[in-house]
């Protein structure tokens, strides 16, 4: 509830406090004294954009602050999300400098016109005169038929699993939408794979075919060095590893008269033997290389294969044709593992959408339930608040898809005078007028204020366009919604100002040669002046006077 308002420096007004009762407060003054100007104040706090040209002193700030007191969930859930103290009275404030610069606050921490709207919205409903665009909106009727039909927690369970559904969805869409790129490119790879897993290179494999058709390209060259090497080594006349041990013996002799001889001798014995592994091992490769005409055409074939396949893909080694195989590989196993990916998803996407109808189909019935009696109770509200002919009517319909709350679509028809020669129902927001709509807002407000905690509810001239009979009805109906609520109600109209348990009256007065607006609480027998003028003018006769007495007495 909105405890306190309290307005500094705000058009024609210079400072004023306001203190609300917890349940039926009403506001009444002339026109012109200000009653609009409280309302525009009241929207600064609720987070409207301002602008200098508000300020009643220009050279000092503007300042409007709220005191509401609130335990709701949502208010505390708004609050710690928004990392500001909770405390069962919060602090809204709105600063306008003279520069026209704008600042918010709540609980003195700055915040922003947007996080002040989102608390605003929580704390007060305000009901604006032909400000009936949620009444027009489907997202709205949606919630009036939901609230009435208790239907929070299963909205809850649906939006969990189709939350679910819809990513899955999505995944799915991505999925398959990478398989239709991979399937465009699939058999020019599986081309390119198999030309590669025919030729089945390995490592290293074209370099050293290069080699060895070299190596027995030159055979015969190469055996006659090695031959020549290997002769001179082992078989000549004085073979030079014969020579070497040789010329060790002798130095061997003299190491008994020349010890240093010892370490000489060692060094020949040592290379004497190196010498006779070297011309083995030159022996053993001259017994390998061959020259074979066969083989060196078969590994000019299959050089031919390899030099192809590096230029076409436009590497240097085999190496990298092995990796461009691998890779082919790999594309084509995406191809499959995306195959396995969407038959897992398509698995998941309808076992989400089975459940997400499942819910959706008990949060339809529900609903079919509510439409009925909703109906029914509408429309005798309309007759209450002086509208016997006007009807709603709730066309709800199975929708082709899922969507965010269900399965179905709502929307109010509405006939504004149902006689015999009229009977059509049309689209609420195409038939009916200002003053209609306010009735019905404050008909529907009534209604699921029963089955819902509503914020501080704001009527502003709901009043406009009725009077008498109609006008008494909608005073009954605002003062039995405010024994469960907060309401603050500014109107033209005596009967529901009779039903007030506050009652506010603005008035303007001159301050310091300026007319400024003030407010003051009346008393029971200022209440009864303040009904009398507004049954009959200025100078209220006897009988309007008692007719006020009348009023409030009832």
């Amino acid at each position: 509830m909105l405890k306190q308002l309290h307005i500094h420096n705000y058009a024609i007004i210079d400072s004023i406090d306001i203190n609300f009762s917890n349940h039926l407060n009403i506001i009444t003054g002339e026109t012109g004294a200000g009653k609009s100007i409280l309302m525009g104040a009241l929207n600064l706090i609720l987070g409207e954009r301002a602008d200098t040209s508000a300020l009643l002193d220009k050279e000092k700030k503007c300042f409007i602050e709220g005191i509401f007191k609130t335990n709701h969930p949502a208010v505390k859930e708004f609050l710690q999300n928004n990392d500001l103290d909770f405390d069962p009275e919060i602090l809204i404030r709105r600063e306008i400098s003279s520069n026209g610069k704008s600042r918010a606050f709540i609980n003195d921490t700055p915040v922003t016109l947007s996080q002040l709207k989102q608390l605003s919205s929580l704390l007060v409903d305000l009901h604006q005169q032909f400000d009936m665009l949620e009444l027009n909106s489907n997202d709205f009727q949606r919630e009036v038929i939901d609230s009435l039909a208790a239907n929070n927690k299963l909205l809850e369970q649906y939006q969990t699993v189709f939350k679910k559904y819809r990513i899955a969805l999505q995944e799915l869409g991505n999925l398959r939408s990478q398989q239709s790129v991979a399937t465009k490119e699939l058999d020019y790879n599986q081309f390119l794979f198999d030309e590669l897993d025919e030729a089945n290179f390995q490592d290293n494999e074209i370099e050293n075919i290069d080699a060895e058709i070299k190596l027995m390209s030159n055979a015969e060259n190469i055996k006659s060095i090695l031959s020549d090497i290997y002769f001179q080594m082992e078989e000549s006349e004085q073979p030079i590893v014969q020579q070497i041990k040789s010329i060790g013996n002798k130095l061997h002799a003299l190491q008994n008269v020349y010890p240093e001889i010892e370490t000489l001798a060692g060094r020949l014995f040592s290379l004497q033997i190196e010498l006779k592994d070297i011309s083995s091992e030159i022996d053993t490769i001259n017994q390998k290389v061959n020259f074979d005409e066969e083989k060196i055409n078969t590994l000019n074939e299959r050089m031919a294969v390899g030099y192809a396949l590096l230029k076409k893909h436009n590497v240097q080694d085999t190496a990298q044709l092995v990796e461009i195989k691998d890779h082919l590989e790999k594309e084509l196993q995406k191809v499959t593992d995306l195959s396995e990916a969407i038959e897992g998803k398509e698995k998941k996407v309808g076992e989400y959408h089975y459940d997400s109808l499942k819910i959706a189909k008990a949060i339809s019935e529900s609903r079919q339930k509510e439409i009925k009696p909703f109906e029914e109770k509408i429309n005798k509200l309309l007759v209450q608040v002086g509208m016997p002919n006007a009807k709603i009517k709730v066309d709800i319909k199975e929708a082709e898809t899922l969507n965010s709350f269900g399965i179905n679509t709502i929307e109010f028809l509405f006939n504004a005078n149902l006689s015999a020669a009229h009977k059509q129902y049309e689209l609420l927001r195409k038939v009916a007028s200002g003053g209609e709509l306010s009735r019905l807002m404050l008909s529907i407000k009534s209604l699921v204020a029963k089955s819902v905690q509503l914020p501080t509810l704001i009527f502003d001239e709901i009043d406009s366009g009725i009077s008498g009979e109609a006008a008494k009805q909608v005073g009954i109906i605002l003062k039995d919604l405010a024994e469960a609520h907060q309401v603050i109600s500014i109107t033209h109209q005596p009967q529901i100002a009779a039903k007030a348990q506050t009652h506010f009256f603005v008035y303007k007065e001159i301050k310091d040669d300026k007319i400024i607006t003030a407010i003051k609480i009346l008393n029971q027998d200022e209440r009864i002046t303040a009904i009398a003028t507004m049954l009959s003018g200025k100078k209220p006769t006897a009988a309007a006077f008692e007719n006020a007495r009348e009023m409030m007495g009832n």
